[in-house]
């Protein structure tokens, strides 16, 4: 999953499994007791360094060491962390003409390793996330920027280069965890991919790393240098990678092995038997995150001189006619998908904001009609010549690679994509990718959704903010993931409008809050209109959680660990 992103619900859709462990630095599983914490991700994280993640499971185990400014809660409150005060126009931080803000910085905080933290970080980190040859997977959050200055050692001041109503979204959030300059300045270029603090990261946050091993298990033990008295309360914890979603659920809701279990991506009648085990409770809460299908507007099947497949220089050969994009929309069976997949978790959807409610439209629909979409696609020149049951045109035919990562319900999704699709004349082939590969972001790596080497793929994510701007970025022409940008920008769909992109440019200088939601509206209207891609279910995140653990208050704006400093254990 995205973020987002990748990637959408009330909370993220990243679950953490807690327990407590014996406090011995060894690179091994814990043992349980009332001091360790153990979270199950079957989705395992692969790096530790959160401007340069995809996935949830990426930057949940970075947010153990890492932190924001601030934060936005379930209640769309923003919280200062790193922060000593939230900006304001009555405070006199936020500008009148909404250019710039000024955020003052707690002091007295240090880093696990005992170096002091300043401004100083705060400039660096938008200078490491900002620099091109960085190739970070933040840079969207920080585009509108013109210049981030220390005005002493705990005092920045951020000046945008247009008017700003979103000036929270950069330095708040997953997106804006503050990296320490005396550990990665050396590492401010392109050799970013070898720096060992990549996957040893040293932070402000309530825990700091003891051991890493890629895809398998993060043990973490408490920062003592920890800014907030008394916090956290366990000593240690553990993120056990592997298996699947079902198995993360049973340890959690049936065995009691582990305390909390990330994305349950479980079909709702195996979850609710799963959870009568008595050993914990499911958490299912709609936020943002909208599980969707996307089109490939490149030829993954054409490469350019040098071996780059999905280029903007070569359209796709039949996803660029919009009558084709409508008949496989009209295909999708999204009632069938949320009902029977999802249950009491997923509810059907066409639209991509879902929350918060100024910004979701209420004149997008969708439609389930295969005999329409045969039309349109005879309509476009896609016939069955040869009585083969593949449509073609001019010696091609209709054959697509669907491509998503492991998971049950995905893959039962998959089949029953596949199965109307190929019911109105399309080949289907189905791929699935292990999600620590899936959605790693590696540059170097092709079966990333960044490069999106396939006709059609799915994943989950949405806007991870209140402020949806950065997320309907993604969708402009300036956002394309390609080879140039190291394949690290999120429109992974290289879907290219410049009317679209008009639209956004106004929605980011727009200060009235009502015409501001209406321009969001109006564009996700306009994604639909011009089937730029399908969401087919807004998506509760599912966490199985120990009956044992309180003190958890998911937000649906930041990771699933972005509180686990005030997680306890209480006895029952």
């Amino acid at each position: 999953m995205i973020r987002r992103l990748f990637l959408p619900l009330v909370i993220l859709s990243c679950f953490l499994s807690i327990t407590f462990a014996a406090c011995s630095p060894q690179d091994a599983p814990t043992t349980q007791n009332d001091k360790n914490l153990k979270l199950l991700y079957w989705q395992s994280p692969t790096i530790l360094n959160p401007h340069l993640a995809t996935g949830f499971k990426d930057f949940d185990a970075a947010r153990l060491v890492y932190e924001p400014l601030a934060s936005y809660d379930h209640s769309d409150r923003l919280i200062p962390l790193l922060a000593a005060e939230i900006p304001s126009r009555e405070n006199g931080s936020v500008a009148a003409d909404g250019k710039s803000v000024t955020w003052k910085l707690r002091s007295g905080v240090t880093w696990s390793d005992g170096e002091p933290f300043t401004a100083k970080d705060v400039v660096f980190t938008y200078d490491f996330i900002t620099n091109p040859d960085v190739g970070s997977s933040s840079a969207e959050v920080y585009a509108g920027i013109e210049t981030v200055e220390a005005l002493d050692d705990y005092t920045i001041k951020i000046t945008f280069k247009n008017i700003t109503p979103g000036w929270s979204v950069p330095f708040t959030g997953q997106r804006g965890l503050i990296l320490p300059e005396h550990i990665f300045a050396s590492y401010n270029n392109s050799n970013i991919r070898s720096a060992r603090a990549n996957n040893q990261p040293i932070g402000t946050g309530p825990y700091k790393l003891v051991s890493f091993k890629p895809g398998d298990l993060a043990l973490y033990e408490a920062n003592p240098n920890y800014w907030e008295p008394d916090k956290p309360f366990f000593e240690r914890v553990e993120i056990k990678g592997g298996g699947d979603a079902t198995s993360a659920a049973r340890a959690v809701l049936q065995t009691g092995d582990f305390d909390y279990a990330f994305n349950l991506q479980v079909e709702g009648h195996i979850l609710q038997q799963l959870a009568a085990g008595g050993k914990g409770k499911i958490l299912a809460n709609f936020g943002s995150y909208v599980e969707r299908i996307m089109f490939n507007f490149t030829n993954p099947n054409q490469a350019t001189a040098d071996g780059e497949r999905s280029s903007v220089q070569f359209p796709h050969p039949f996803f660029s006619d919009k009558r084709v994009r409508q008949a496989f929309d009209l295909a999708i069976d999204r009632d069938t998908i949320a009902n029977q997949l999802y249950g009491k978790t997923g509810r059907p959807t066409a639209q991509l904001i879902v929350i918060p409610a100024a910004y979701r439209s209420n004149q997008i629909n969708y439609s389930h009609d295969l005999e329409k979409a045969k039309t349109l696609l005879d309509e476009a020149g896609w016939k069955d010549t040869n009585n083969n049951g593949i449509r073609d045109r001019d010696g091609l035919e209709m054959r697509v690679v669907f491509q998503t990562s492991v998971n049950p319900v995905r893959q039962k999704t998959q089949e029953i994509v596949k199965q109307s699709l190929e019911a109105i004349g399309i080949r289907v082939e189905l791929k699935s990718i292990d999600p620590g590969i899936f959605f790693s972001g590696d540059p170097a790596n092709t079966d990333t959704i960044n490069h999106f080497y396939a006709d059609l793929q799915m994943l989950t994510t949405g806007n991870e903010s209140p402020d949806p701007g950065p997320h309907m970025k993604w969708w402009t022409c300036g956002e394309i993931s390609q080879k140039e940008n190291n394949w690290q920008r999120p429109n992974y769909a290289r879907y290219c409008n410049p009317q679209y992109d008009e639209m956004w440019r106004k929605a980011t200088t727009e200060l009235d809050p009502e015409k501001r939601a209406l321009l969001f509206r109006q564009m996700d209207e306009f994604l639909r209109e011009d089937v730029a891609v399908m969401p087919i279910v807004e998506r509760a995140t599912t966490t199985g959680i120990s009956n044992t653990l309180t003190g958890i208050e998911p937000s649906p704006w930041d990771a699933n660990t972005w509180d686990i400093k005030n997680w306890q254990r209480q006895s029952i």
